[in-house]
């Protein structure tokens, strides 16, 4: 099934990626790209004056979390896995800046940034325990 919103799609996970791997199965996984999902949603709110900075930014950032996630586990050796998993956790902090920024900037209220803060916070603790591993 595909999510629509205006401007962006999200595929729900339902249908099976090209290679099918097993990355896809985590919840890390899954919470990233709702993580990623939910700031592209945030993004149409922001005005026009922060397009190519706060709104480049975080999309960055999400997709940034999605992919070092999905590089590390395919890494073999643990040392590389926790760099990837270290560099999307940097990520997340990241958006959770970007979110403080939208929120002192009167851009978007905090009470509608309700699931994109339990989204960062959840994200952030699968990253980290992936890295006590």
């Amino acid at each position: 099934m595909i999510i629509e919103n205006k401007n962006t799609q999200m595929n729900t996970g339902k249908e099976k990626m090209f290679l099918n791997l097993n990355h896809y199965k985590l919840d890390v996984y899954r919470a990233a790209r709702e993580l990623r999902f939910e700031c592209y949603k945030i993004l149409i709110q922001l005005p026009e004056c922060e397009r190519f900075n706060l709104t480049d930014q975080i999309r960055r950032a999400s997709t940034s979390v999605v992919l070092n996630i999905t590089e590390g586990c395919s890494r073999k050796s643990d040392q590389e896995r926790k760099r990837y998993f270290e560099i999307a956790r940097g990520s997340v902090i990241e958006l959770d800046s970007c979110f403080d920024i939208i929120i002192e900037s009167n851009y978007v209220k905090t009470e509608n940034l309700d699931k994109i803060g339990r989204l960062i916070k959840t994200s952030f603790i699968l990253l980290s325990g992936m890295i006590k591993k």
